[in-house]
């Protein structure tokens, strides 16, 4: 799967319907604040039908996130979808990628990798 595929993967589920969202701002000088915010805010990119997502699509999101030219935006998005998997392969790959995240994604895939492991409980 290609970042540009990812993307098409995702306007076409985004055309079925989104997860409903309760919608906010935080407003903090606190940068651990606006990072939760920044991570709560990415679930609107959430499909309705993230759950029923094929494992071949999961894996070629999970391999994304492991290649230096795909945008912090795309993978993001890819995490948000991983955190809510109850499956063993994405809380593996969580884990593998917070062992060395890309810069500016440490929290969020902190975040992601604590909210799959619920998932997965």
């Amino acid at each position: 799967m290609t970042e540009k595929q990812f993307w098409e993967f995702m306007e076409k589920a985004w055309a079925k319907a989104r997860v409903s969202q309760l919608s906010g701002t935080m407003d903090s000088d606190d940068p651990g604040i606006e990072r939760t915010g920044a991570y709560l805010s990415g679930h609107a990119l959430l499909p309705q039908d993230y759950d029923r997502t094929p494992k071949e699509i999961i894996a070629g999101m999970a391999n994304l996130l492991f290649q230096d030219e795909v945008t912090n935006k795309a993978k993001e998005a890819i995490l948000i979808i991983l955190a809510h998997q109850s499956s063993k392969p994405a809380l593996n790959v969580l884990k593998e990628y917070c062992l060395k995240p890309d810069k500016g994604l440490e929290c969020f895939a902190d975040m992601a990798l604590s909210e799959c492991e619920m998932w997965n409980e």
